[in-house]
């Protein structure tokens, strides 16, 4: 579930040793949703560090989503629901690969259109040119996660038709060639329409998350991605530090 930390003499960091241990208990069944772990000094004692590294081992996993902090009661296994940051533009591919799942993408559409009103305007798109739009199914674990539809300011990446979405995530892509200088988050939960239940394989009365996001580069809107996620599956959060 966790990348490996190496010092140089090659081994395992120590707090990568602590987060092994406590996903492997996790994953294995040991440790059930809500359950209870070791705390900093349990984790102290048991692994011989300091509490330092302990603490770092409890908030790197407790940011991905893997664990829950209650001050006053402990750390807890988290919800088996996929989690994303809602403050954050993060790849998919690695937020599943954080959690030490297998990510794969399946390429549904990928072509120019002609778009609506509605769209046109939030590209700020003045004479309703063509744009380009790839539609791909993301899986965690062979498990259908989330449907991103994507609208792609044509002019600022003119060669969005020539990549396969498969090998590289559109968010990755477009990073490369447009960095995010600017983004806006609209999330609502929404009952999906049958072709989109069918493709996350959920019932037509089951709810998902959707999130419209709009990313900027300094040369104008990229893109609308409008993604879309069982709501049994899947869920936003946030960690503020004031």
């Amino acid at each position: 579930m966790t990348a490996i930390a190496s010092n140089k003499n090659n081994k395992p960091a120590k707090y990568t040793i602590i987060k092994q241990y406590i996903c492997e208990n996790i994953e294995s069944g040991n440790w059930p949703q809500h359950s209870k772990v070791p705390s900093e000094n349990e984790l102290t004692l048991q692994f011989n560090v300091s509490r330092m590294t302990a603490r770092r081992a409890l908030q790197e996993l407790t940011e991905q989503g893997i664990l829950v902090r209650s001050q006053g009661a402990g750390t807890f296994v988290a919800t088996f629901k996929s989690q994303s940051s809602l403050l954050e533009i993060r790849n998919i591919s690695d937020e599943i690969s954080e959690r030490g799942h297998l990510h794969k993408a399946k390429q549904l559409m990928l072509k120019a259109v002609s778009v609506s009103e509605e769209v046109a305007i939030l590209l700020n798109l003045k004479n309703k040119e063509h744009v380009y739009f790839s539609q791909v199914l993301h899986f965690e674990n062979n498990q259908p996660i989330q449907l991103e539809q994507r609208y792609v300011n044509a002019a600022l990446v003119p060669d969005y038709l020539l990549q396969t979405f498969t090998e590289i995530t559109p968010h990755e892509y477009l990073s490369s060639v447009a960095p995010l200088t600017e983004a806006t988050h609209e999330v609502e939960a929404i009952l999906a329409t049958e072709d989109i239940c069918q493709l996350l394989d959920i019932e037509t009365t089951a709810p998902c998350l959707q999130v419209k996001r709009r990313t900027w580069s300094k040369q104008g809107i990229v893109s609308l991605a409008i993604l879309t996620s069982p709501g049994s599956k899947y869920r936003l959060g946030s960690h503020l530090v004031f």
